[in-house]
């Protein structure tokens, strides 16, 4: 077993397994560092049956694939399928910051769906926000895209890429963003990054935040903040029927609501959204 090291957002994560699973994690690489005092560890072992007794609270199922989460002798609990194949499962301490993963059929996304929960559910209190969402950095600023899955975020990104000079993609499906000790938000590459293979380690500060929805017409407009709050909160990961977690999210969601320009798009998968948001952002 070895031990390697991740820095995200600079949150660093310990991950002990063998080298065959190191070898799946290409997309982890370029986040890699030198040992250091870890936030979070994970163990990576063989698989071995679940709790014959667990407690399920919460499941999603998104084209396939599923999560499930739950606790088993107070323990958190989250179970990984796709396709109706086992891909693993993790047992966690109550502060998600020790956690073992127990691989099954597809190791690979046991593993990162694994460590992508475990950062978010550790992090939750440390002014720090997994987004469901695309990013495009353009002018030294991150600008992110959020909506439900389908809406178009990683359409309207390819435009920006397509059509905006300058623009680069930094991340598209799980940025993360982190509240920094001057109260700006800084938006940073992680290792997940959906279907899209694109795991950059660079960070921007924010420069918008743009809420899509498909539309037969191209509008944009300022959102107020209790709309901007809601619409950020429903894309963040959390568990918020627990306290500490509810109440890490919600101030740093009360700080970003009141730091960032935060646009609602109704908008075509064209030319001219794209140009129209980044006129506009």
């Amino acid at each position: 077993m070895t031990t390697r090291y991740y820095s995200v957002a600079r949150h660093v994560m310990a991950l002990t397994a063998g080298d065959d699973i190191f070898a799946l994690l290409d997309n982890c690489r370029p986040f890699e560092v030198t040992p250091s005092e870890p936030l979070i560890s994970v163990v990576i072992r063989e698989n071995a049956p679940l709790p014959e007794t667990w407690t399920e609270e919460w499941r999603q199922e998104e084209e396939g694939d599923e999560i499930a989460c739950g606790h088993s002798g107070g323990n958190p609990l989250f179970v990984f399928r796709s396709h109706g194949k086992m891909a693993g499962w993790m047992e966690c301490g109550s502060d998600y910051r020790r956690a073992t993963v127990y691989t099954g059929e597809l190791p690979k996304l046991a593993i990162d769906n694994a460590m992508m929960i475990a950062f978010a559910l550790a992090t939750a209190e440390m002014d720090t926000l997994l987004f469901h969402a695309s990013v495009v950095c353009r002018g030294g600023k991150a600008y992110m895209f959020l909506g439900p899955s389908g809406t178009g975020k990683s359409t309207h990104t390819r435009l920006w890429l397509r059509y905006i000079d300058g623009s680069r993609l930094l991340n598209d499906d799980n940025p993360v963003v982190r509240i920094e000790a001057d109260g700006k938000a800084e938006v940073y590459g992680s290792p997940w990054s959906g279907k899209t293979p694109c795991y950059v380690n660079e960070h921007y500060p924010l420069g918008a935040i743009v809420r899509l929805r498909q539309a037969p017409h191209n509008a944009i407009r300022r959102m107020s903040p209790i709309e901007a709050y809601a619409t950020m909160a429903s894309s963040v990961s959390g568990k918020r029927w627990e306290k500490n977690i509810a109440d890490g999210l919600h101030r740093a969601l009360n700080s970003l609501t009141a730091t960032a320009w935060m646009w609602h798009m109704d908008c075509l998968p064209d030319e001219a959204a794209a140009k129209m948001t980044s006129s506009t952002i």
